[in-house]
């Protein structure tokens, strides 16, 4: 898999990358090590340039220390949403296939990813935020090709998965500040 042409893909054409995608024989160490750990990587690496480098907010041990655990943190909340997504699917007539399900919540993170660049410059972290909001869209338009759920239950499917990322990462929120973190998760 061409990580570029996946990512140019999955935001310029979703509804023809999806089946794509879900036709796709891989696994979840190949989805991880081709393409969620580099892009999950990329919102913590430019909060730490963007604000230790250029601004000073943070001491760069500090910096370096929030955006390893965040990055963790992000990585294992999406194992996480992946195993609700697996466990929601049946219950909305779709697949409870666990491989289809992490590739419906990590192609769909790709746009608030990428988006994360723009946390280079804290005020464009508005971008960022609006990029992210276009990952509800492809959670949507992946629900069914993916997730195998009918195209008729794939709002509601989306809302409930889209409850849980919620969830998931407002509890990754409250361990980095019981981390000491606290300052670094405000800014994800």
């Amino acid at each position: 898999m061409d990580i570029v042409a996946r990512v140019k893909g999955i935001l310029l054409s979703p509804n023809t990358e999806w089946p794509v995608i879900a036709a796709e024989r891989t696994s979840v160490g190949a989805l991880y090590t081709g393409y969620i750990m580099p892009l999950s990587a990329i919102p913590p690496l430019a909060i730490l340039i963007g604000f230790s480098v250029f601004f000073g907010r943070f001491g760069v041990g500090f910096g370096l220390l929030g955006t390893v655990v965040s990055w963790v943190l992000g990585l294992v909340g999406i194992y996480v949403v992946a195993l609700i997504a697996q466990w929601l699917a049946p219950k909305f007539g779709g697949s409870g296939d666990f491989v289809q399900a992490l590739k419906l919540v990590a192609y769909s993170h790709t746009a608030s990813w990428v988006g994360g660049i723009f946390l280079l410059i804290p005020f464009l972290g508005i971008i960022s935020l609006l990029l992210g909001l276009y990952g509800l869209y492809l959670l949507y338009a992946g629900a069914t090709p993916a997730g195998g759920v009918p195209k008729e239950r794939a709002v509601t499917f989306t809302v409930a998965l889209v409850v849980s990322v919620i969830v998931v990462f407002v509890v990754i929120g409250l361990i980095m500040r019981l981390l000491g973190l606290g300052a670094m998760a405000m800014m994800m």
